[in-house]
């Protein structure tokens, strides 16, 4: 259009004026208007040098193409003068990859041929240009372009956080648990003849020692949930701490918890009652929603546990007597698996296990002092034992503590996410094109520094991800989606 107005303008007679619609011609000339001022531009010299002595400096880059100058254009001489093909095909014009003119072209490509992938698109810029660096510049296309990156996404990663004071503390086994369900599974009840009925394991496990114990749930209620609670903690002990993800029934048990908790502060008159009730509050903590991540140790036994059901029960369906015997026989498999590897000592003949946790221990076991510094002939019996008990945590803190040191993955510091960048949300049961677009509105900070879970807005309402469910929109303004 530019160069119309410009005919125009010099156009001393109005009847050569052009007012129709832009011709072949025309498109074609500004095309090599734009050609020559972007040569120019990206290799002065070399012009400078075909037009004096008709040959680029050894130096140049573009030795390797044999350039000439065709119309004062830039063009590859090549090998192809015989060749039953175009002159363009023959003589491409030369552009640098790092002009904003070779960017265009490379993009006008891409989108006229569907958005084609590198070869294609590489295969069709040839056939009128020659990109220096045409791979990368390929490579840099479609990695940029919003509609290639919402068919295939790229999900945000973290330098993997340092394990919290509850893993790498000792203390009781299951005083500390994270819990999760898994199934659903078919059981028969005896003596109906009704047909089998779902049901579903709540696995709780040790956040220091892995122990695991298994509860056979009836339902996904939050009533089932405290069943389930309430005898974990008549046989394990009472918990202090409860680490979950975000289901729904489990959001309810905390509720219901908190509901009791008031109703038993109202009451006044109770207080002795309210003073022992105070120390045995249990504290629910939620990882992010959607964020198995998160919980990767009892995301660990909900895969163990339903490798030995499965290889061992299949498909049948199984009396609620036998479910609880399998479930008790699993139980002891999982607390009997190395929390280290077995010792190449000859004289040491089992490793340390979480079963070894679990013995010779009350539930309403009180600590004791540091025996470890007394020799065994002076201890009594009951000293002895713990004793034994203080050796196991000593094994502990040394063997299995060290294991935890390596970063099996995200080992690379990334950039933090900010307030204001356009995301796509992720979204297990549905196909990519379809994951809500959103604005990052809050970030949460790790104490690390790390940024991992963050507040996205989107049409449908506000949510708290963990960036493992989330995808940076590739565009260069987050303030505007392109």
């Amino acid at each position: 259009m530019i160069c119309r107005f410009r005919f125009n303008a010099q156009s001393s007679n109005r009847t050569c004026r052009r007012i129709e619609v832009l011709q072949l011609d025309e498109l074609d000339a500004a095309l090599r208007l734009l050609v020559r001022l972007s040569q120019k531009e990206s290799f002065p010299q070399e012009i400078a040098d075909l037009s004096n002595h008709n040959l680029v400096n050894k130096s140049s880059r573009l030795m390797s193409l044999n350039p000439r100058l065709i119309d004062g254009i830039l063009c590859v001489g090549g090998r192809l003068e015989h060749a039953a093909v175009s002159n363009n095909r023959k003589h491409p014009y030369i552009l640098d990859h790092r002009h904003p003119l070779a960017q265009l072209v490379m993009v006008h490509y891409h989108r006229k041929l569907f958005h084609a992938g590198q070869q294609l698109l590489i295969s069709a810029v040839r056939e009128r240009f020659w990109l220096t660096n045409a791979r990368n510049l390929a490579r840099k296309t479609i990695h940029e372009c919003v509609p290639c990156f919402r068919v295939k996404p790229k999900i945000q990663e973290k330098l993997m956080a340092d394990l919290p004071p509850d893993r790498v503390t000792p203390c009781v086994s299951f005083q500390k648990v994270g819990v999760d369900y898994c199934g659903p599974f078919q059981i028969a009840y005896p003596q109906r003849r009704s047909r089998p009925v779902k049901c579903f394991v709540a696995i709780y496990i040790c956040l220091v020692t892995k122990a695991v114990h298994l509860e056979l749930v009836a339902d996904l209620t939050t009533q089932a949930f405290l069943a389930s609670l309430k005898r974990f903690s008549a046989r394990r002990g009472k918990p202090t701490l409860i680490m979950c993800d975000n289901a729904k029934n489990f959001v309810g048990a905390r509720r219901e918890v908190h509901e009791l908790q008031r109703l038993f502060n109202s009451q006044q008159f109770q207080e002795a009652v309210i003073h022992g009730v105070e120390n045995d509050n249990i504290e629910f903590r939620f990882i992010p929603a959607r964020s198995p991540n998160f919980g990767g140790l009892w995301e660990s036994a909900v895969k163990a546990f339903k490798t030995l059901f499965k290889r061992t029960i299949g498909t049948r369906t199984l009396i609620y007597d036998e479910m609880q015997t399998v479930l008790v026989q699993i139980e002891a498999i999982l607390n009997s698996r190395p929390l280290t590897p077995i010792s190449n000592d000859p004289t040491d003949y089992e490793a340390l296990t979480p079963g070894h946790f679990l013995i010779q221990r009350p539930l309403t076991a009180i600590p004791e002092p540091n025996l470890e510094h007394l020799p065994e002939n002076r201890l009594s019996a009951w000293q002895r034992i713990q004793h034994y008990t203080q050796q196991l945590w000593k094994k502990w803190s040394h063997m299995y503590l060290s294991n935890l040191q390596n970063r099996t993955r995200w080992t690379r510091r990334r950039e933090n996410l900010s307030v204001g960048t356009m995301v796509v949300l992720k979204e297990d049961n549905l196909p990519p094109l379809r994951w809500r677009l959103g604005r990052i509105t809050e970030i949460h900070q790790g104490s690390d520094g790390n940024i991992r879970v963050v507040t996205v807005r989107t049409p449908d309402g506000s949510y708290q991800r963990a960036i493992s469910k989330v995808c940076v929109l590739p565009i260069r303004d987050n303030n505007t989606l392109l």
